[in-house]
Parts: C-alpha cells; structure tokens; sequence
C-alpha cells in the first residue's frame, strides 16, 4: 500500500510572520486604530492572543457570515481580514500592528503636548 498521499495529510503552516497584502493592511490598519483610539489595546492584545489556536476557524466563521454582514462593514475589507487570518503568523503581525500604532499615537500625543 502506498503512504505517499498521507504525507502531508496534517501538514500545519509554521507560525512565521507573514505580510499582509495592501488591502489586507489597510483593512487591518483601520481596525487596529479603532481599537486603539477607543483605548481598547490592552483588552485587543489579550483577546487576539487567547485566540491564537483558534484563528482559522474564526477565519472561516467570518467567511460563513459574510452575506449577512454585507449589509453593515464593507465586504472587501472583511473578506480581507478573513483571509489573512488563514494564516498562522497573522496573530504576531496583527499583535505588533497594534503596539506599533499605539507607539506612533503616544509618540504624537508627546509631540503635541510640548510644542505650544
């Protein structure tokens, strides 16, 4: 009997980051700085991380809903997010999208605080 067709039968994606295409940064970025500018970081940061073994099925789920949601959020954008959640590496990138755009908004909160 040949094995060859069970050799990558539970193949797994290694956790490599990964780079979002444009649209999907886009879309990622104006998420990530919704949650930042309702000061929600914290809890996003704990929320995406508790999430990590679960990101595909979140992914596809998002996928299931997508008529349904159509009316409400632009379904390029979702379907976006969607997509890059596939992946593996998309927890880390999104993670660090977060803290780097909190970083920027501190940073400019600074900046705006000592020039008068």
């Amino acid at each position: 009997m040949k094995k060859g067709w069970f050799k990558n039968a539970f193949h797994v994606d290694d956790d490599s980051p990964i780079e979002p295409n444009e649209t999907q940064k886009n879309a990622l970025d104006k998420l990530c700085k919704g949650i930042i500018r309702r000061g929600l970081t914290t809890p996003a940061i704990i929320g995406v991380e508790m999430g990590r073994p679960l990101n595909f099925l979140g992914s596809q789920t998002m996928h299931f809903f997508t008529p349904l949601i159509s009316a409400f959020v632009p379904v390029e954008s979702w379907n976006a997010v969607a997509e890059f959640l596939e992946h593996r590496g998309s927890v880390d990138w999104i993670r660090n999208r977060i803290e780097e755009l909190e970083n920027q908004a501190d940073d400019q909160d600074k900046q705006e605080k000592l020039t008068p």
